[in-house]
């Protein structure tokens, strides 16, 4: 049981407005229901399409600082090569062997350098070329997630365009629906639906069961729902039965 009626508004009054709130709800949902999982589809396709992007921009940036490598080791290389000329002009006017030897070393050091240099630059060139491969295949699928998501828009969007009139309709009158209903009374209301499958939170009894979960209501419950004097909820759902099918009848 929600909480006893105020004297203000009669539960009669309050199980009306609440039927009339399911009742829109309802109908919206079953709108929801037809665009299925699309809107979610279109979200998980674009996130999807800008983890492609920053990988893209990513392997971009460090393509840009491997070829920064590769031109500081070109100029390292052609900086030991000047070394090694400027070394051999002065071996040719050393004074003993041990300058020369000393001159020698250095001649050594500076082609140990262009070698260094070489193979760095050989495996950056290396690094590159699998980057760009990589860059070439996220491409890919980056313009076959595009057309995915165009196509997933474009349906989303027809359904949209097919029900945005009646949605919009429909939300209107909700507004108005739910001014009667006092704000505690909602929230239960709101809860209810929350934490049911298929949003009805106000059922009627028919065929003495619950118009939500279907357990039987006994002849006693239906009785003092029919009278309306409380607001009762269903003790195997604890959804709100507003009122019983031959009543209505």
């Amino acid at each position: 049981m929600i909480s006893n009626p105020s004297t203000e508004t009669p539960v009669a009054s309050k199980l009306e407005a609440l039927l009339n709130l399911q009742r829109i709800d309802s109908q919206l949902d079953e709108i929801r229901r037809v665009r299925g999982d699309l809107p979610e589809e279109v979200r998980d396709l674009e996130d999807e399409i800008a983890g492609y992007e920053v990988r893209v921009s990513k392997f971009d940036e460090e393509i840009a600082a491997l070829n920064e490598q590769i031109k500081q080791r070109k100029q390292n290389a052609k900086d030991a090569e000047g070394l090694i000329k400027r070394y051999e002009d002065q071996q040719q006017n050393v004074r003993n062997n041990r300058e020369y030897e000393a001159i020698a070393k250095e001649i050594e050091l500076q082609k140990l350098e262009i070698q260094i240099s070489e193979k760095k630059i050989k495996e950056a060139q290396y690094q590159i070329e699998l980057k760009n491969t990589e860059i070439a295949g996220t491409k890919q699928k980056l313009e076959e997630r595009k057309k995915d998501l165009d196509n997933k828009k474009a349906e989303l969007e027809t359904i949209v365009g097919e029900s945005e009139a009646d949605e919009q309709k429909l939300m209107d009158e909700r507004g108005g629906a739910v001014k009667p209903i006092e704000e505690r009374l909602l929230m239960a209301y709101t809860r209810i639906r929350g934490n049911v499958r298929n949003g009805l939170a106000v059922v009627t009894v028919k065929r003495d069961a619950c118009g939500g979960c279907f357990n039987t209501v006994p002849p006693q419950r239906q009785a003092d729902i029919i009278a309306h004097k409380k607001i009762i909820v269903c003790e195997h759902c604890g959804r709100v039965l507003a009122d019983v099918e031959a009543r209505i009848a």
